[in-house]
């Protein structure tokens, strides 16, 4: 079952998120999307790291190159978040580029058959408008590209507002 979680930041969508997988047998993954630039970020990395093993996740670090992702087992996959891999991909010199959307939506499709339940968070897009610069107009693109067609495959769809959770396509569970 394919999961999409949408919100705005500090909605509540992460915690949503967490606590559908929570709920499911294990094994638990959770693909960190997060790309460690400096030392500042590696210690909140590892502490998340550590905060996730207390929950029975294993973490798998993904800021790149989603479609490379093998899984060790059938589980359940928390993929936070798409956002980050976006932006990975577009401008990381080592990312797809102009290219983000194709392949981060074929590592999605190959995820997706590699585990029971897969759920992705992600964030809202140009719910503020659409009059942004250059760079930052063509990521909000890519993003909103990609949150559509996740949420043609989706079986469900949940936008988080205020740690409130609403369905736009199929039930909660």
């Amino acid at each position: 079952m394919l999961t999409l979680v949408v919100g705005g930041a500090a909605s509540g969508k992460s915690r949503y998120a967490e606590d559908l997988v929570l709920g499911t047998p294990l094994p638990r993954y959770y693909l960190a999307t997060m790309e460690v630039w400096d030392a500042e970020c590696a210690v909140r990395v590892e502490k998340h790291r550590q905060m996730r093993a207390k929950k029975q996740f294993a973490t798998v670090e993904c800021p790149l190159d989603l479609d490379s992702v093998q899984l060790p087992a059938r589980g359940t996959v928390l993929l936070e978040d798409l956002g980050n891999l976006a932006a990975n991909e577009l401008y990381d010199p080592r990312g797809a580029g102009d290219n983000a959307v194709a392949a981060i939506l074929a590592g999605v499709d190959r995820l997706a058959k590699q585990c029971t339940d897969l759920v992705i968070v992600t964030n809202e897009v140009f719910s503020g408008g659409a009059d942004y610069a250059d760079d930052t107009h063509r990521y909000l693109l890519a993003l909103a590209q990609l949150n559509n067609a996740i949420a043609a495959r989706a079986d469900r769809v949940v936008r988080v507002v205020c740690g409130i959770p609403v369905y736009y396509k199929g039930v909660e569970k």
